[in-house]
């Protein structure tokens, strides 16, 4: 098991740890319903797009758990009723309250979706035993997660020279995924490799997910980082400090126009402009090919508080309005290579896209 946990599923349940409180306490928090988990994933107790598809899944499974407790022979495991419309009515229910926490994020919309394909192949059997099929579904979702996130760090890891220094931007890690990362998964085999890498991690305003959870993780596992504010980033690529920038995504458009966290796409800019190159390191699931490009992403905005305020503490002049778009769109023209558990797909657009994934 990775060292780094985001996501707990055992014999209590599902826990989810709380990210809000790292680096200084590591909390895990219990979730009774999909309603903790709806209000977990819209506080961003559990970040990034994968380990939110994956908590969604589990969420979905407490779902049909609570609906076949209420339904006739429903805790069953092989025999007794079929379960009864409304048991399908109150997954699809379950199913719209997740959606609608993180619009942006592409991965919690596919994880849902396929619990509740996994639970349309079911009908006829009784809740009981749905709801246990959809137990081994959701932790199916997990540990290929993982599976799929140690492929991109491996085939992103041969992008990697050695004695090269790299630039991360939010947190792209073990707490972003089911446990092992994109960008950061790239990092850490490099690493793993020896190749005697360094990382520079911006602070991701306003949630500081760099200097609070990217930063936390690479000192976990001895790997050298340096912390930045994120308006350095350009000073340092000047200077030739910086060799590599890494990012992960939440939703990938059909043309390779990507949206990840707010500063991204400015990062994008800075390394076109200083020729380094910026790969986005995402697993195939978190892209969308309903989509045909970044125009179409709804982007999430949210709270004025988390820009205004810290810990509770105004930062800024009463009152004052402030916007907080949580994502930007970096379009494909800009990104060098996408890193998948696929392979590499350089300078992508939408033609490339469709001929690398065997899209019809």
């Amino acid at each position: 098991m990775p060292e780094v946990r985001p996501i707990v599923w055992d014999d209590e349940g599902l826990q989810l740890l709380d990210q809000r409180l790292l680096p200084d306490r590591e909390v895990y928090i219990p979730c009774k319903n999909v309603e903790d988990v709806a209000k977990y994933i819209k506080e961003m107790v559990v970040r990034g797009a994968p380990a939110i598809g994956v908590s969604a899944a589990f969420g979905m499974v407490l779902a049909a758990g609570k609906l076949a407790g209420n339904c006739p022979n429903g805790q069953g495991n092989g025999s007794g009723s079929a379960a009864p419309p409304g048991f399908f009515e109150g997954l699809r229910d379950a199913a719209v309250l997740l959606k609608g926490t993180r619009p942006t994020a592409v991965n919690l919309n596919w994880a849902v979706e396929r619990i509740l394909k996994k639970a349309d192949s079911l009908k006829g059997e009784n809740p009981g035993k749905i709801h246990k099929e959809l137990a081994l579904e959701a932790v199916k979702i997990y540990e290929e997660d993982i599976e799929v996130n140690e492929q991109i760090g491996r085939l992103g890891a041969g992008l990697i020279g050695k004695g090269s220094t790299i630039l991360t931007h939010c947190n792209a890690g073990a707490l972003a995924t089911a446990g092992y990362g994109t960008a950061l998964g790239v990092i850490r085999s490099a690493f793993a490799q020896g190749k005697d890498i360094r990382v520079f991690a911006d602070e991701t305003r306003p949630f500081l997910q760099g200097s609070r959870l990217t930063v936390w993780e690479l000192q976990k596992e001895g790997i050298p980082v340096t912390l930045i504010v994120d308006s350095a980033a350009g000073y340092y690529m000047s200077r030739k400090h910086i060799h590599y920038v890494i990012v992960g995504a939440d939703r990938v458009a059909a043309n390779g126009d990507t949206a990840n966290k707010i500063g991204t796409y400015s990062l994008a800019v800075l390394a076109r402009e200083n020729n380094i190159p910026f790969y986005v390191a995402v697993p195939f699931s978190t892209f969308d090919f309903s989509i045909k490009s970044g125009e179409d992403i709804v982007v999430e905005e949210r709270d004025h508080r988390e820009v205004t305020h810290l810990n509770n503490t105004l930062l800024t002049v009463p009152g004052i309005p402030a916007g907080n778009p949580a994502f930007d769109i970096t379009p494909a023209a800009l990104v060098s290579a996408f890193i998948t558990e696929l392979g590499v797909l350089h300078k992508p657009n939408r033609a490339k896209l469709a001929e690398f994934f065997r899209l019809e």
